[in-house]
């Protein structure tokens, strides 16, 4: 066991620590640069194409044929948010705020503007990627990347595959991890405290659902998650909101003590007094990486699920998909924190002493009184039950693409099963593990990436090419042929 503690922190410090987090920042940065600041230039034009055409156009919610296993890209970008609008936009921030002072927020929404064009990327080159499997469902994912991406290039077919095998065997050790063992521990924990549920009534109960779901595939898990995302974000906003309405003033300085913290400034006769530039940069980064899991690889095998045909206009909905989860939920959290009273935010030190697990939850109860943390616990519940619908699609697809569709069906049994001893046991060692798993998916999916950088820079070029200078170039679809042509006839 000390052995397996001794490894797992080594890895943990590598694919988590300022290896790991430079890695992922520089990636940001480089596709910022390579597709000219898509994220910014191009700001009213993807929440126009997203968020906007839900109200406008019928074809991004409407759903398939019964036959047809695609699903909506409505449906892919609620699932994709599924899994990682989850407890670490709750508790994630609290510790980071705790940990690193105000001024990690401010580095939060850094990582995740830059993060924006990492999961852009990842999309783009999902659906180009992407293939028909047996039961004609479009697979897609780092994986297919690294193997046709990284593998096609000269001298790299061997490396390609072995990254991708990597990648895929990561992603299915995650999704026990912190898909399944990290999100059903925190509901049965949370439903026991607000409600006394016994923590095994919760295994049981979640069980049951799970299986009804998962078992269904991506359309019935895309079902679920189309109706559960929307609401669940919707409450959980309106609550904070109240929230930061009620302690209004206190919005400025709020807003003040997250940019001087940023920057680590000081006072000599003790004004700001910070947490230093450092511990607000790691943690601002880490748990930013952590709540959007741009740069991981793992949302993008459920936009690849997407009946679109453009690569970058999935590529958009994985931008709006990181606005959403950190810009939006995460800094409501922040303010939510940073406005209650427990931080003397001339300093940016934590007056009452509460964890961060516990931190929003007693907010909301001194807000809201007894219903506070029931409140807090029942978003709790379906946020991180969400997360594991999510998941699930991640780590099936990691064992199709290694053992084919037929292991799907084992692999969906077991994982619905493992959330019984998800619920009812100590799991300490299994969170630290399901960090580094996390983690590790990292590295392959962004040496992908960056591989194939210059294919989402043409991507995206013959895109705006086509849309905004109206130029008579010929979409680029896939990198398949037959892809290629089928999706031109379908135009």
């Amino acid at each position: 066991m000390d052995f397996i503690v001794t490894v797992n922190n080594f890895l943990n410090g590598v694919v988590w620590g300022p290896i790991g987090l430079t890695l992922l920042f520089l990636a940001g940065v480089w596709m910022t640069l390579l597709t000219k600041g898509f994220q910014v230039t191009h700001f009213a034009h993807w929440m126009k194409q997203t968020v906007g055409a839900i109200f406008k156009d019928s074809n991004i919610t409407a759903h398939t044929d019964k036959e047809d296993k695609q699903i909506s890209q409505f449906q892919s970008m609620c699932t994709a948010l599924a899994a990682t609008i989850g407890t670490g936009n709750i508790v994630g921030v609290s510790t980071a705020i705790i940990s690193g002072g105000p001024g990690a927020i401010f580095w939060m929404w850094i990582m995740a503007i830059i993060g924006m064009m990492t999961n852009y990327s990842e999309n783009v080159l999902g659906i180009f990627y992407r293939i028909k499997n047996k039961e004609n469902e479009w697979s897609g994912g780092a994986m297919y990347y690294l193997e046709n991406g990284l593998g096609a290039k000269k001298g790299c077919k061997y490396i390609g595959k072995i990254l991708a095998i990597l990648f895929s065997c990561f992603c299915i050790l995650a999704s026990f991890g912190i898909g399944n063992i990290a999100q059903v521990n925190s509901i049965s924990g949370n439903l026991n405290a607000a409600f006394t549920i016994p923590t095994y009534i919760t295994g049981i109960l979640l069980v049951i659902v799970l299986f009804v779901v998962v078992v269904g595939g991506i359309k019935r898990i895309a079902a679920v998650t189309e109706k559960l995302v929307p609401f669940m974000a919707l409450v959980y906003i309106i609550g904070a909101i109240a929230i930061v309405v009620m302690h209004g003033n206190m919005i400025p300085a709020a807003f003040m003590s997250i940019i001087k913290g940023a920057f680590g400034l000081r006072s000599v006769k003790g004004g700001i007094i910070g947490y230093g530039l450092k511990s607000a940069v790691v943690w601002g980064f880490k748990r930013g990486a952590f709540s959007n899991e741009s740069g991981l690889g793992s949302s993008v095998m459920v936009h690849s699920s997407s009946n679109v045909k453009e690569p970058v206009q999935q590529g958009m909905w994985g931008i709006f998909e990181v606005f959403a989860d950190t810009i939006v939920v995460c800094t409501l959290t922040a303010l939510v924190v940073l406005t209650s009273g427990f931080f003397d935010l001339n300093t940016g030190a934590q007056i009452v002493e509460v964890s961060g697990a516990a931190l929003v939850g007693r907010i909301f109860g001194e807000t809201f009184g007894s219903i506070g943390p029931m409140f807090i616990a029942i978003a709790i519940l379906m946020f991180a039950f969400s997360t594991v619908l999510g998941w699930s699609h991640y780590g099936g697809k990691s064992v199709e693409y290694l053992l084919g569709t037929k292991a799907v069906k084992v692999y969906r049994v077991i994982f619905c099963g493992m959330s019984f001893f998800s619920a009812t046991m100590d799991l300490t060692l299994a969170w630290d593990l399901s960090d580094t798993f996390n983690g590790l998916m990292m590295i392959p999916n962004l040496i992908g990436v960056l591989a194939c950088s210059a294919t989402v820079a043409a991507i995206t070029k013959n895109y705006i090419d086509r849309t905004f200078l109206n130029k008579d170039v010929t979409p680029m679809y896939s990198a398949y042929p037959e892809i290629q042509k089928m999706q031109e006839n379908n135009d």
